[in-house]
């Protein structure tokens, strides 16, 4: 490496916001940050059980705290993912842009 830089890893997108098991309002925050950190769009991602909480994040965000966003896009998909016996299961996943 010539010029001493170091190539980025791929990892997780800056500005995406991955939903679990935690209070919807601990993701609302998170959405919130990263548009006061000056985000354009905000990506909420989720599967599973998550997604209606990843729903609930995203409504929340846009008439609460950042009411100039808009949902600019809304992608619905399924991934297989192994299972701990060793079989293969579809999971729904949703991801929810949201934009300034």
């Amino acid at each position: 490496m010539g010029s001493g830089q170091k190539e980025a890893a791929p990892g997780p997108a800056e500005n995406t916001i991955f939903v679990g098991k935690k209070p919807p309002m601990n993701y609302v925050l998170a959405v919130v940050t990263q548009f006061n950190n000056g985000a354009r769009s905000v990506k909420i991602k989720a599967r599973g059980s998550a997604i209606s909480r990843a729903v609930d994040v995203a409504e929340i965000s846009r008439n609460r705290f950042v009411t100039g966003a808009r949902v600019d896009a809304i992608v619905i998909s399924s991934e297989e993912l192994p299972n701990e016996d060793g079989t293969r299961s579809k999971v729904s996943s949703i991801e929810i842009t949201l934009a300034r």
